[in-house]
């Protein structure tokens, strides 16, 4: 079997991490088994779907390195096509038109529900004779006997007989076709053999069988894969956060850390963790896929790219960083090479967007210090400390970690204080706080300067205390 996924969003707002999800586990399907992936746009809604939607998919595909092999193909440019299926449903009398009023489908509507049963057309017009010049919609005539069984490639064994499914509308008043006809003839003209897509689909299913069976042709596979839940329980959503993909690519986080979480949400292979993506190929089969939902956790997220932004190439990681700083008003070429600010952050940040906060100090001088990191060790005692770095840092010519650390370590010498004593007081009239990289990495990174600059306002901060008593 030649084996072909698709994945198929909807471009009515932005592209959803379980959305994302699905297309990973598609995509994986399609390259361990060397099938291909098609990405295919699904706007037939025609009031929602939007440029913007269909740019913000395409961007956060490009940007997790999910790469298609056809497409992206478009419904709306298949009208004519979907339009000659309903033709033929019709003349072969497996469809019809129907003109019921919505007064009366209303009226059928709730009175189901009174009876507590399941709201279903009652084909009023399935012999009736409606006029093709009048408004009217088609319906689907689905069998009345026998039953719809598949094997679910993650659910198992699915079984639903014909009498609870009603007779669907596939051609609307305005003779737009709707999303279950359309989305059956692509999947029959695209020759996917494998759908793999989340469970609230699990119903449209059967009905898709029986519109894929009246055409004549093979249904493919299918697999549902169960739903991302916030850490409430509920169905994750805008109100749990940053959902949408693009989001996180703004909040710092890297495609291969969020594809790694994605994987493992609902899929394991043994404890493992960490996957690249050549891994996941490798070892990725969806019947491991677990039926149960998953919940979405933020800080296994961050941990995931804290990792990542450890283990990453520095040179990548410096490449994705200086727009994050562009964004907080920072030239990074207005300070020293940025992977050496990489190489000193990594494992202080769990995104890139922390990592630029946290390196601001290194561009510009900063307004407040910590309240007590100075109160600890901007103190009088702290005055000599940095009176006799100051001057050594002054006539320093040689601007490297190596040899700023040789300088900090025989001035503590001098004054018979441990390094600690002298690098603390240092760190917060340089930095304004008490957490930063290594003194002499600091240094370096802040340039010359600067430090002298900083260490003088720190002196003048001292002598003030000192005046007060």
């Amino acid at each position: 079997m030649t084996i072909r996924t698709r994945f198929a969003p909807s471009p009515t707002g932005y592209l959803h991490v379980g959305g994302v999800r699905t297309a990973l586990f598609s995509w994986l399907f399609a390259r361990r088994h060397g099938g291909s992936f098609i990405l295919r746009i699904e706007d037939t809604d025609l009031e929602r779907s939007t440029p913007e939607s269909v740019n913000a998919i395409l961007e956060g595909m490009t940007w997790l390195g999910l790469e298609y092999d056809e497409g992206p193909f478009y419904q709306t440019r298949r009208f004519d096509r979907y339009n000659a299926v309903i033709d033929d449903l019709l003349n072969r009398g497996l469809a019809y038109r129907c003109d019921c009023s919505h007064e009366r489908l209303s009226s059928l509507r709730e009175q189901a529900l009174r009876q507590k049963d399941k709201p279903r057309y009652d084909g009023f017009c399935r012999d009736r004779n409606v006029d093709a010049n009048q408004p009217h919609v088609v319906r689907f005539r689905n069998p009345d006997d026998g039953a719809v069984s598949f094997d679910d490639l993650v659910k198992g064994p699915i079984t639903v007989s014909n009498q609870e499914l009603d007779d669907l509308i596939i051609r609307r008043t305005d003779g737009s076709p709707t999303y279950n006809l359309s989305v059956v003839v692509d999947d029959s003209d695209m020759q996917i053999s494998h759908v793999i897509r989340g469970d609230d689909h699990v119903n449209n299913t059967p009905r898709q069988i029986n519109i894929m069976l009246a055409m004549g042709k093979e249904p493919p596979h299918y697999g549902h894969v169960p739903m991302i839940l916030g850490s409430d329980g509920a169905r994750l959503s805008k109100r749990h956060g940053a959902v949408g993909v693009m989001e996180y690519m703004t909040a710092g986080y890297l495609p291969e850390a969020l594809l790694n979480y994605l994987v493992r949400l609902g899929w394991s292979h043994g404890d493992r963790e960490i996957f690249s993506l050549d891994e996941m190929i490798q070892l990725f089969d969806i019947g491991d896929v677990n039926r149960a939902p998953s919940t979405f956790n933020d800080e296994k997220l961050s941990w995931l790219n804290q990792h990542y932004l450890k283990e990453g190439d520095p040179l990548r990681i410096a490449h994705l960083l200086g727009s994050h700083l562009g964004r907080l008003g920072i030239d990074p070429a207005e300070g020293p090479e940025l992977v050496d600010v990489v190489k000193a952050q990594r494992e202080r940040a769990k995104t890139l967007e922390e990592m630029a906060e946290i390196s601001t100090f290194i561009y510009r001088d900063f307004e407040d210090y910590e309240p007590n990191a100075a109160k600890k060790h901007l103190r009088p005692v702290a005055r000599v400390p940095l009176e006799t770095v100051r001057a050594a840092l002054s006539s320093q010519d040689e601007w490297n970690p190596e040899a700023l650390h040789r300088l900090i370590d025989e001035a503590s010498g001098r004054l018979e204080l441990t390094m600690g004593k002298v690098a603390q007081p240092l760190r917060v009239a340089v930095v304004g706080r008490a957490a930063s990289p290594g003194i002499d990495e600091t240094l370096f990174l802040v340039g010359k300067a600067a430090c002298l600059r900083r260490i003088d306002r720190a002196l003048d901060y001292i002598r003030q205390r000192e005046m007060a008593g």
